[in-house]
């Protein structure tokens, strides 16, 4: 009930303070499983998004918060589970190194030198070697080790959750997002099921600019653009970059 009572407050306060618009192109509200994924310049672009959604939407979507910073109070840990119910993702988290490739086993190293001395006595070429088929989704995910900040993410969108997430990895200062990290691209590998929502956080900054602690009322908006979805074959940086402009091209929609 306390959850309940401070979730209708915190809506009130920000859609006082700036409007809260949510304006949906070429996307419309949907109670599917999804990935939002936006710009990122203000610990406040959490509460912008979850106050922007309508309710049936809000309660099946879980934004995702730096643990260092939203767990450095007892209030604001409490406010980000059991309001925002956000996903922490630790930020200084390394992920684990990739295992060296297993040497290849006598077996094998016999039949390539068969092979090669085939072809050098005047046989056939021996045939190229079959490229191996791309892991599965549930692979990938099983493969993920324990310390990747991802493992949250995963674990939430195994659950059904839809999520919240800021590809950039930190906040921008400039007109145009940073360059994208990796995370946006693994999980569409992971979770190719799961629909990919680009979306322009705008004037968040300046209601409450770095360093500050009051607000500024200030109008803002959430632009919700058309999905994107990672193509067969295509590769991690021409998909980031892809999905970067899929969420530059909101800022003057």
């Amino acid at each position: 009930m306390l959850a309940k009572l401070m979730s209708l407050l915190l809506l009130g306060i920000v859609r006082f303070l700036t409007g809260s618009q949510a304006r949906w192109y070429g996307c419309p509200p949907k109670a599917e499983q999804r990935i939002y994924f936006a710009n990122h310049q203000s610990h406040a672009d959490m509460v912008l998004i979850w106050a922007a959604l309508p309710e049936e939407l809000r309660t099946i979507t879980r934004p995702i918060a730096a643990k260092d910073y939203w767990t450095k109070t007892p209030f604001r840990q409490w406010i980000t589970t059991a309001v925002f119910n956000a996903v922490y993702v630790d930020r200084q988290a390394t992920p684990a190194r990739p295992p060296a490739p297993a040497a290849a086993p006598p077996d094998a190293l016999a039949a390539a030198s068969a092979d090669a001395a085939t072809a050098m006595a005047g046989g056939p070429d021996p045939s190229p070697d079959t490229p191996p088929p791309p892991p599965s989704p549930e692979a990938l995910r099983a493969a993920l080790p324990e310390a990747d900040p991802l493992v949250p993410l995963v674990r939430a969108l195994e659950s059904g959750d839809s999520i919240v997430i800021f590809p950039e990895g930190t906040r921008g200062h400039g007109g145009e997002p940073q360059p994208f990290k990796s995370g946006l691209f693994k999980l569409a590998q992971m979770f190719p099921q799961v629909v990919l929502v680009p979306a322009w956080i705008n004037n968040v900054q300046r209601v409450m600019p770095k360093g500050e602690v009051v607000p500024v009322p200030i109008l803002c908006s959430v632009t919700f653009g058309a999905p994107v979805q990672l193509e067969p074959g295509e590769e991690r940086r021409p998909f980031l970059d892809r999905a970067r402009q899929a969420v530059i091209a909101l800022r003057d929609v």
